[in-house]
């Protein structure tokens, strides 16, 4: 069969979900409520349900009076309980999948339930979504004339008492249906190889004779694949490898830091990116239109969520709303409850609403990444934000960077202290340094205001990271590749003072 023809037969299958989509944008609190009872009612006789007298509880309230809200702490014996092999213990499916997550707070790792509902009806059927959405806004699309190159995780996985673990990425191309497969590339065998250096020069030699329409991944990850992919051919940008690009869908990390590095690899003035927003828990959001920062918070996937209002969270007065109850522009950290058995869990993410009609999100940071040492309330959002500023302003291209608080000492005031790697290095660092501390006053009031004449704040402390810094980190920390990331922002000096002292180790800092 000739491929546009497939493209054109690709293109109608997923855009006839659009009605159902559209059911849930007019309906959504009618679809949230309806898809928590079937939850429940499915898991009555798990040992949750039962714990929780699932059988009796008809609506929302009964719910959120009888299951506390959780963290992964909370569920981990049950989780283990699950991994050892035992069954129908949060969900009435069999749970043999495990999706491994050591997150970037904690280096212990988490192990999340994946049924065989998460990956069919929530990451699968999110994955035609994303394609349905995309071709519906760009009807002359040619997407599937060519392949989608997919940057995943660089674990493989393990059998463990008749469970498997590993990346999430590993999980899904291992259980992943033969239509995406048959329009992906790298092959499976590259995507699972374990080595990540190994598998990157794998990836180049597998993919530069490919005819790539697209490509999926973490930006930052995908930024070093496709720099050494223009090392390996000569190229001086994507285009002259696949002229027939036309897609990015990113997720993982902020585009904003890394946007114009990608406009210049991918000079063509209507090439699209797409930002999806998932997790190991669940696939939860998708932008709906080109050239939006907003995404579309999913409801039918098998997630029920609630949010936690950020002004009280971890509080005495911690407030847990449902979809109904939420605010334009405010931020709220997440709880779910899943068709893989996660009842009401916190997945640690932060995000605020720009639209009620429909739910549209932005990703605003992590409830343990940020920084309010001295009441600025910085999440990662600003500070991403006033990157992508300073580096505009003056001409600088930023590969990672980590930022921690300078604690009160006697008289001395606090501070915020940054270490940046830089791509492209600004002439002038000081004048750097300055625009990027004006963005962040210009982003967030509450540290413009503790900033204002250096009431409690001094000017930020930047530190220029030596080339490959945060690289070298990552590879001690065995997290090369996949869904690993530096953690942005932290209330202590733990990973600040780890890069400081690699730093010194090197020679490039006192």
């Amino acid at each position: 069969m000739a491929l546009p023809i497939i493209n054109s037969i690709a293109s109608w299958i997923l855009k006839k979900r659009i009605h159902q989509m559209e059911l849930f944008m007019k309906y959504p609190n009618e679809v949230q409520e309806e898809l928590l009872m079937n939850l429940v009612r499915n898991a009555e006789s798990t040992v949750t349900g039962v714990k929780y007298e699932f059988a009796s509880v008809k609506n929302y309230r009964a719910f959120a009076e009888r299951v506390p809200v959780s963290s992964y702490e909370d569920l981990e014996p049950m989780i283990e309980q699950t991994r050892r092999g035992e069954q129908n213990v949060f969900w009435p499916t069999p749970i043999k999948w495990f999706a491994k997550s050591s997150g970037t707070t904690n280096a212990k790792s988490k192990f999340i339930p994946v049924s065989t509902e998460a990956l069919e009806d929530c990451h699968y059927k999110a994955g035609k979504d994303l394609l349905c959405l995309y071709l519906n806004n760009n009807e002359d699309s040619q997407l599937f004339t060519g392949k989608s190159l997919r940057l995943g995780g660089s674990k493989q996985l393990y059998e463990d008492n008749n469970t498997f673990f590993g990346d999430l990425s590993a999980i899904l191309i291992d259980n992943m249906p033969m239509w995406a497969e048959f329009s992906s590339t790298p092959s499976n065998k590259t995507s699972l190889m374990s080595e990540w250096e190994t598998k990157l020069a794998a990836i180049v030699k597998e993919t530069m004779v490919e005819n790539v329409t697209s490509f999926a991944g973490v930006p930052s990850w995908m930024l070093v694949l496709m720099n050494r992919l223009l090392e390996e051919t000569g190229k001086s940008n994507l285009l002259e490898i696949w002229p027939n690009l036309e897609v990015y869908f990113h997720g993982g990390v902020s585009f904003e830091p890394y946007r114009e590095q990608y406009k210049k690899i991918l000079p063509k003035s209507d090439f699209r990116y797409y930002e999806i927003y998932n997790a190991s828990e669940g696939f939860f959001a998708i932008q709906d239109s080109n050239d939006s920062n907003e995404l579309l918070l999913m409801l039918d996937y098998g997630i029920f969520y609630e949010f936690i209002p950020m002004d009280t969270f971890g509080t005495p007065n911690q407030r847990v709303i449902r979809l109904a109850d939420v605010e334009l522009n405010k931020n709220y950290a997440i709880v779910i409850t899943t068709n893989a058995g996660l009842w009401r869990y916190m997945i640690g993410d932060t995000i605020r609403f720009t639209s009620l009609d429909p739910y549209r999100i932005k990703v605003t940071g992590r409830t343990k990444h940020h920084i309010n040492v001295f009441g600025e309330e910085l999440m990662v959002e600003n500070t991403d934000t006033a990157i992508a500023k300073a580096c505009a302003i003056t001409g600088a291209e930023v590969i990672d960077y980590t930022v921690a608080p300078v604690f009160m000492d006697g008289r001395e005031k606090g501070a915020h202290e940054w270490i940046i790697e830089f791509k492209n290095v600004p002439d002038d660092v000081e004048h750097y340094r300055k625009t990027l501390d004006e963005a962040l006053q210009s982003l967030n009031s509450d540290y413009e205001a503790k900033r204002y004449n250096n009431m409690t704040l001094n000017p930020l402390v930047l530190n220029v990271a030596r080339p490959k810094l945060f690289y070298d980190w990552l590879k001690e920390q065995d997290k090369l590749g996949g869904q690993h990331k530096i953690p942005r922002l932290s209330n202590e000096r733990h990973y600040l003072e780890q890069l400081k002292a690699m730093q010194v180790e090197d020679g490039s800092m006192a």
